[in-house]
């Protein structure tokens, strides 16, 4: 995040609810609306110059749209609260597939970074590694 948004500032991890995380048909990472699933995210803060940077490296509005929705602060500023967070959906392909090669080297960097955020092991092994190998 600090490469691609130098403006942000890191406020804590946090859960949306009903939602799941996938890697999409088109090869990146993706939430789908699941009634019995969660979401672990990072939340930060952005600058209007870092959300319309980050709005063109999500392809926003023709790959992804934005989309606030309620999540519940695990750790971090206002822990235990619930906040809305700026969100990144593709509503075209909902549909699960292979990552792309070169995707896989970031969302493992993440997913370090979330677990030493707070995001359980066993969330990253139910739901990321079925997409991203180590």
């Amino acid at each position: 995040m600090r490469r691609r948004c130098p403006g942000s500032t890191y406020v804590g991890t946090a859960i949306l609810a009903q939602w799941k995380w996938i890697i999409c048909s088109a090869g990146y990472a993706n939430i789908v609306p699941s009634p019995d699933d969660i979401v672990y995210g990072m939340i930060y803060t952005l600058t209007p110059e870092d959300e319309a940077k980050l709005d063109g490296y999500e392809g926003v509005p023709y790959d992804y749209l934005k989309y606030t929705l309620p999540v519940k602060v695990l750790k971090g500023e206002g822990q235990g609260t619930s906040i809305n967070a700026l969100v990144y959906v593709d509503v075209e392909r909902l549909d699960e597939g292979p990552p792309r090669h070169e995707y896989i080297a970031r969302i493992n960097h993440a997913f370090r970074d979330g677990k030493r955020e707070g995001i359980p092991q066993t969330y990253i092994d139910k739901y990321i590694r079925k997409f991203i190998p180590k």
